[in-house]
């Protein structure tokens, strides 16, 4: 006879296994370093203080 298998414990299996490959795949694609994130925060703060020294009028 083969082995008894808990069919609770193998659907939970499944289901983290499956959300480890998405949570896999969304770090890929969404996922960026603290270097890229402060890097885009100074270009985005560059371009703003830009912005606002050539304003004409307020």
């Amino acid at each position: 006879m083969g082995d008894v298998v808990n069919l609770n414990k193998a659907r939970k299996a499944r289901a983290r296994s499956d959300a480890k490959a998405t949570a896999e795949t969304n770090r890929a694609k969404f996922g960026r370093t603290k270097a890229e994130k402060e890097r885009d925060r100074i270009e985005k703060a560059r371009a703003d203080k830009l912005v606002d020294g050539a304003k004409l009028e307020d």
